[in-house]
């Protein structure tokens, strides 16, 4: 049975009789319709009547609506109203543009705007890469989407993908202090998606590709990178790269194995899982083997496939193995899913290697439940937040492009993604790890500004930096 959770969050406004119990029976209510009771607060009240708001969470929509039903089922109690604090949270957007200068009079207009902000414009001009300094490019990304690969709702167009896109702006901003903006193209054209980006480039510092589907964004993000002086970054690829290579680093000291001596089973075969092998490769993972609905990537296979499990076929799985997902699982130290939910088995977890990791990333609901793995395995990580170990893009992205933007960088190379995860991990002493605590919360204030210097300083290395 799913969970309460704060995504189905409601408020109702009750008025009934101001007499003692009464507020009991309708705590009762929601209970016995088992939801979760949040915040309870006094609206006005008088000798007769008193309104309250009284907020619970549901499992879906479904039961929230079952728990509202409870409640108006109760004599002399009037709803007048029921919000729901997820929509409501949403109306008319999550950002906004404000000015970071006042004008008080002509003369700060005339900075500000014409006719002196002409001659910023001619030094621009002269001077291309003075518009780090003295526009907004210095602090601004953008954040793509066609709307194709939307979380866990598949294509579902740009406007629909637009509060995921603003959602990911306010992160940038509240974690990373970077600026960032939504841009929801009405298109799902390769050509035209790596045209319009290159043509809106000028304002930006970066941009940030998101929710586009495989293996599409694999091309456009390499299209990308070679046409553009900014960093371009699929974080559904490589920031859960980063942030799967970070878990890991420090799931193996719990369980006191080596990079080079694992075989990892990666399940999900899309951008995502093939980044993964990719970075884990180069960290030093030897054995990966990789699945996907229609079984184990191998070189000869001939059904469903694309250029980018065609990667996978040549680049990893040199035991040549054949067959489905337990077969890639058995004797495997580390299961790590980027696919969907309830594939992976309890046999398949008990047929793993000794202190065996499991990251189970699928969401909202993971390859196995983590309470039914955990019984078997050292370690295991979702991507949810009401399990330990949450793999989240956010312990990234914001860090990440804070860093590319400190030092003005063109690109984002792979050391600098080694150099992120490595930041994430090292926020956490080896001493505190524990097989519940091999990932920092995301709500760390320690890990972004530790990812932005490991990363900045990889890019003056690497000699993409500008600064």
């Amino acid at each position: 049975m799913k969970q309460q959770s704060p995504s189905y969050s409601i408020t109702l406004r009750l008025r009934y009789p101001n007499q003692v119990g009464r507020l009991g029976q309708v705590i009762s209510a929601i209970s016995g319709a088992d939801g979760f009771l949040g915040a309870v607060n006094v609206i006005s009240a008088d000798r007769k009547t008193i309104v309250r708001d009284i907020t619970f969470q549901g499992r879906d929509a479904e039961h929230g609506q079952q728990v509202v039903q409870a409640v108006a089922a109760l004599g002399d109690v009037v709803i007048l109203d029921v919000s729901d604090r997820t929509f409501a949270m949403h109306v008319g957007g999550k950002i906004e543009t404000c000015p970071k200068l006042p004008i008080t009079g002509l003369d700060d207009l005339s900075m500000i705007y014409t006719p002196g902000v002409a001659r910023v414009c001619r030094k621009i001009e002269q001077e291309p890469d003075a518009s780090f300094t003295y526009t907004l490019r210095a602090n601004t990304v953008a954040v793509v989407t066609d709307g194709s690969a939307v979380l866990g709702l598949g294509n579902i167009g740009p406007r629909a993908a637009m509060p995921v896109m603003e959602g990911k702006a306010v992160l940038f901003k509240v974690f990373g202090g970077v600026d960032a903006f939504p841009i929801c193209l009405d298109t799902q054209d390769p050509d035209r998606i790596v045209e319009a980006v290159k043509l809106l480039a000028p304002t930006f510092g970066g941009i940030n590709l998101e929710d586009i589907s495989s293996p599409r964004c694999v091309e456009i993000e390499n299209r990308l990178i070679e046409a553009l002086d900014i960093p371009v970054f699929h974080d559904d690829q490589h920031g859960t790269a980063v942030v799967v290579l970070a878990a890991l680093t420090n799931a193996l000291k719990v369980v006191e194995k080596e990079v080079g001596n694992i075989r990892v089973a990666i399940n999900g075969a899309g951008a995502a899982g093939a980044a993964i092998a990719r970075l884990l490769q180069l960290v030093g993972v030897e054995r990966i083997v990789v699945c996907d609905r229609s079984g184990i990537i191998h070189q000869g296979r001939d059904g469903n496939m694309n250029v980018v499990k065609q990667w996978l076929a040549e680049n990893t799985n040199g035991e040549r193995l054949q067959g489905n997902l337990s077969d890639a699982v058995a004797g495997a130290d580390v299961f790590v899913g980027v696919s969907s939910a309830d594939v992976l088995t309890v046999d398949d977890v008990r047929r793993m290697a000794p202190g065996a990791i499991v990251f189970a990333m699928a969401n909202p609901d993971p390859e196995i439940d983590p309470d039914a793995a955990a019984a078997h395995v050292r370690v295991v990580a979702t991507g949810r937040s009401d399990y330990p170990n949450q793999i989240n893009n956010v312990l990234c992205f914001p860090g990440l492009f804070r860093g590319v933007l400190d030092v003005r960088a063109r690109r984002i190379t792979d050391q600098m993604k080694i150099a992120a995860a490595r930041a994430i991990a090292e926020v956490i002493p080896d001493g505190e790890l524990t097989p519940e605590y091999i990932i920092p919360s995301v709500f760390d204030q320690r890990v972004a500004p530790a990812v932005a210097q490991a990363v900045a300083a990889a890019a003056e290395v690497n000699g993409v930096g500008r600064s």
